[in-house]
This record gives structure tokens, sequence and C-alpha cells, in this order.
């Protein structure tokens, strides 16, 4: 199952703000989870608690585990894995598989440092 038309793709990947991005991207995928699935995919709005870290506010992810603290997951911007906290991160949005193509085409990754 894919969500995204070509056209979403287009639109969405022709803007220049994140955070508009990320608004759209969330009207597309409205099916959401608040603890992940080993082995699923998402994206979510992150707020990093340490100070002066750089992260990914808006993750794209597939998840490798979950515990008591949060969760582990790749994050397909970044190219690596990374720690995200109950705390720190909003309501996931399921991604399907075949959504994994057009999200990882638009770039709306939002690289911050957590000051």
């Amino acid at each position: 199952m894919n969500r995204f038309k070509e056209e979403d793709e287009n639109r969405i990947s022709s803007m220049t703000d994140p955070d508009d991005m990320m608004l759209e991207i969330m009207e597309i995928l409205t099916e959401t989870e608040v603890i992940p699935d080993v082995g699923g995919y998402y994206t979510f709005i992150y707020q990093a608690k340490t100070p002066r870290v750089e992260y990914d506010q808006f993750p794209l992810i597939a998840c490798v585990g979950v515990y008591e603290w949060g969760f582990r997951g790749l994050n397909y911007h970044w190219g690596d894995f990374r720690n995200y906290t109950w705390e720190e991160s909003s309501i996931l949005r399921v991604v399907y598989p075949m959504e994994l193509k057009p999200l990882r085409a638009i770039p709306y990754q939002s690289f911050t440092i957590n000051n």
C-alpha cells in the first residue's frame, strides 16, 4: 500500500521549508502508533533533550528495538542508528514499506542543534 501519489511527492519535494513538508506528510500518513513495532517504519517529530547535540527533528526510521526508556531505529536521513526517548517523541506516523522510496526522496529532514 502506498498513500503517496506522484503528484504528492512532487508537490512536497518542491517546498523549501522542512516544517511545511512534515505537515503535508502528516496529512497523508494518518495512521499512528504510540509504541513502535520492531521492524516497522515510522516518521515523527522529535525534540532532543541532550544539550548541544545535533539531531533530526523529523526522523524517518526503521525500528530495531523497543526499550523501557524509548526505542532505537535506523534513521534514513542520517544513515545511522539513533536512540529516541518516549518523552521527546511525538506520536509515530506509520510508514508502509512501499512508502519508503517516496519519503526518502522528499528532503524533509531537519538537522538541528539543541540549545
